[in-house]
């Protein structure tokens, strides 16, 4: 006599941990949509005038981006150290916030640019292998070691320097900037969130199971369909220029590179044996900074150069 095994149990979903989530991410919320709003160019409060947000709201935006690149490189270097390897975080900050630096000073209103990409790069290598001549002990650990400073600086530093960049690009439209910032984190979230909830329900084929347990094709599906419908949302009401070729391009763009970006940092993840990237310190009800950012690290390079190529900003 033979058995059918049962079906794999579907994920359930935790409420105290959704409440806590969902808190954290108002609270987030509020503030990034603040900036985007008030900073993205001239913009008043009832009748105060808070000035061109062109001017002061780039700064602000780079403080926070700032931010996001010592949390993304201190895990970054928390994880290599718990694989018992010694990367070195000063040096990965230094490459990492240079990156975004350039991005920072790369407009087209400045002339050229003081602090070139090939500058930081060369400067950033120089940083990070001439100190560990000095500094790493153990040369049977040099190579990895010094591998992981790199990818930490290179990873946070582009996929954020690149959200800088399109925060100050200028267009037809009002405060362009802002408006694809938006655009990029509501596609990005909507996807996140429709897999989230789609897989925990009605997930039952496994994605990646070596690399993401948890993940789904049913929760895919639910990706692209919330990639989809941010994006179209954003046309309708956000980025009124796009057409609906850009909408639907842009949806399943964006949706594909963050998927491939999720799975790239479980990954990292899994090889190091931890669950969240936080490796100590969490974002409440959120992970780690990594976990955060990796859809977005790879989705805002994906919509500059869509917006570059296509559209012609920048």
């Amino acid at each position: 006599m033979t058995t059918t095994p049962a079906p794999a149990p579907r994920a359930s979903f935790d409420k105290k941990n959704m409440q806590v989530r969902v808190a954290t991410s108002l609270v987030f919320a509020v503030l990034f949509i603040g900036i985007l709003f008030f900073g993205g160019g001239p913009s008043r409060l009832g009748s105060l005038s808070l000035g061109d947000g062109r001017v002061w709201g780039a700064w602000v935006y780079l403080a926070l981006m700032a931010f996001g690149i010592f949390g993304g490189v201190r895990e970054m270097t928390l994880i290599g150290r718990k694989m018992g390897y010694h990367p070195s975080l000063a040096a990965g900050l230094v490459v990492a916030w240079g990156l975004l630096l350039h991005f920072f000073l790369d407009r087209p209103t400045r002339g050229d640019n003081p602090m070139p990409l090939w500058l930081v790069l060369a400067g950033g290598g120089a940083l990070i292998h001439f100190v560990a001549l000095f500094r790493d002990k153990d040369l049977d650990q040099a190579l990895p070691s010094q591998a992981i400073t790199w990818l930490g600086a290179l990873y946070m530093g582009l996929g954020l320097g690149f959200q800088q960049k399109i925060f100050m690009l200028d267009g037809s439209l009002s405060k362009t900037g802002s408006r694809l910032i938006f655009a990029l984190y509501i596609i990005v979230w909507f996807g996140d969130t429709f897999a989230y909830f789609i897989g925990s329900t009605l997930g039952k084929r496994k994605l990646a199971p070596r690399i993401s347990p948890k993940k789904t094709w049913e929760g895919l599906a639910g990706n692209y369909f919330g990639n989809l419908f941010g994006a179209f949302l954003m046309k309708a009401f956000v980025c009124i220029e796009w057409s609906l070729v850009d909408a639907l391009l842009l949806g399943l763009l964006l949706g594909t590179v963050g998927q491939l970006g999720d799975l790239v940092e479980s990954t990292w993840k899994r090889s190091a044996g931890v669950k969240d990237s936080n490796v100590g310190v969490a974002i409440p009800g959120h992970g780690g900074m990594l976990d955060r950012v990796d859809s977005l690290v790879f989705a805002a390079p994906a919509l500059y150069a869509y917006v570059h190529f296509v559209h012609g900003l920048g």
